[in-house]
């Protein structure tokens, strides 16, 4: 493990953070893509209900989007501390109860949601316009998520021992299959959204193909033999709680996208109809494009802070988080500017009704008010992830959509319909980014206390084996 060593020590942070943040950022960018194609290929070609549609699905997709997070976020964190503290035999059995569980929960959890998926799509607002195509679109895609989720564990494994290009080859891979074959299946052959829905499973299948192949340099590496015997003696309970509660907080604020859009699109359908439901549901998809920087840099963030934290190096753990700050307000600045500009040119690729345009780039600007400093709730967020502080960071992960944003969305979109949910963005950020403020001049204050014969111990055991 040298070299990821040396990846860690002999750079200076700003260096670190721009190698890990820019593939994260790239990465999460060609994944939005790819998730934003079914919503192009939708609009352009089927129609503003399928858009509808989509919408009425997305809380689904971001469960299991969410699902995986969990595993490849718990996973990789500890993986970082694991590498810092030179502990290879602990990395084998992460590895292997991150795989376990992800197949495990994936399967079992798809299943039960393909029985169900009638109830919860009409749950999740789903109206006589929009069921039939949410019910053919999620019956297809519900094949692909477990691959889908192995491909995501195994590339922040990968990224924890310091090959964060990783992501970014996987996810550019993917939005190109999927480009090609929405528009070989939608376009050419006029297939719908069932078109649309094979497209992303085959592209997943794809994925987690190219991603076992790269995968077979780490398991060389740690000499893990892969036997039944070997799974069975390597499944832990304790690895297992260890990856779960490190990846919690990701998760919870990815199923907080989920409910807070299962919320708004039975207030907004109440309110506003299925065309309120398009205005926020593309609202919301151009949003993910402005949290794309702020994510990365805390994702960019996460191995270097996880490293030091394992390695004792305190310094460097809150050098790290400053410089983090810095980046993520001035680069998420930049972003939301040229979003803000564009915005109605940006909005016109999905939408050529010109009522509907309007609406939805008026409600894009609201929402997107205080995104400039929204970076900062992720930063301190994802830090306390970093360092193994779950609660902090899950008291974090909740308190911006369950605890702020539901009860205000609900309370003004009764008051003031269709316009009080959108103008509860930018109040709850504003709540949101004070919040945050606290918790970082906590953190840079912090003293923790520095185990030198639990790590020297661990040290010693790693050079003997």
């Amino acid at each position: 493990m040298g070299a990821d060593e040396n990846t860690f020590t002999n750079q200076r942070i700003g260096n670190l953070l721009f190698k890990f943040a820019v593939p994260a950022i790239l990465s999460l960018l060609a994944n939005e893509l790819y998730n934003m194609v079914s919503t192009v290929f939708a609009g352009r070609y089927i129609g503003a209900n399928a858009i509808g549609a989509l919408t009425v699905e997305f809380p689904i997709q971001r469960f299991f989007i969410a699902l995986g997070l969990l595993i490849a976020i718990g996973t990789s964190t500890y993986t970082a501390r694991m590498i810092g503290q030179k502990n290879i035999i602990e990395l084998k059995k992460i590895i292997v109860n991150s795989f376990t569980l992800t197949l495990i929960s994936l399967i079992f959890i798809s299943g039960l949601v393909f029985i169900f998926r009638n109830p919860i799509l009409f749950a999740l607002g789903a109206s006589q316009e929009t069921y039939y195509m949410a019910n053919t679109y999620v019956s297809i895609v519900l094949f692909g998520t477990v691959f889908q989720a192995l491909s995501v564990v195994a590339c922040y494994i990968m990224v924890s021992f310091g090959q964060t290009k990783m992501m970014l080859y996987t996810d550019l891979i993917s939005v190109s299959i999927n480009i090609v074959i929405n528009y070989i299946l939608v376009t050419v052959m006029g297939m719908g959204i069932e078109g649309s829905a094979i497209a992303v499973v085959i592209t997943q299948v794809v994925s987690l193909i190219f991603v076992s192949s790269k995968f077979i340099n780490i398991n060389r590496k740690l000499k893990i033999r892969i036997s039944d015997k070997f799974i069975l003696e390597s499944i832990d309970i304790d690895t297992l709680n260890e990856i779960i509660i490190g990846g919690f907080s990701t998760f919870v604020v990815e199923i907080s996208d989920a409910v807070v859009s299962a919320v708004l699109n039975n207030l907004l359908y109440a309110t506003g109809g299925d065309s309120a439901i398009i205005i926020v549901g593309i609202v919301a998809k151009i949003s993910m494009f402005l949290y794309i920087t702020m994510i990365g840099i805390s994702y960019g963030m996460q191995p270097i802070v996880g490293y030091n934290f394992g390695a004792g190096n305190y310094k460097k753990v809150k050098e790290t988080l400053k410089v983090s700050l810095k980046y993520v307000v001035i680069i998420s600045s930049i972003f939301w500017a040229v979003f803000v500009y564009f915005s109605n040119d940006i909005i016109g690729f999905f939408l050529k009704d010109n009522v509907l345009l309007g609406q939805t780039v008026s409600a894009f600007k609201i929402c997107a008010l205080m995104f400039p400093l929204l970076g900062i709730y992720y930063i301190i967020m994802y830090y306390y992830q970093a360092i193994g502080e779950a609660k902090k960071s899950f008291l974090l992960s909740i308190y911006r959509e369950m605890l702020v944003f539901i009860p205000l969305a609900i309370f003004l979109t009764k008051v003031f319909g269709v316009k009080g949910a959108v103008i509860a963005y930018p109040i709850t950020d504003v709540l949101v980014i004070i919040t945050s403020v606290h918790f970082i001049r906590k953190a840079l204050k912090e003293r923790f206390e520095e185990n030198n014969i639990v790590r020297d111990f661990k040290r010693d055991a790693y050079n003997n084996i």
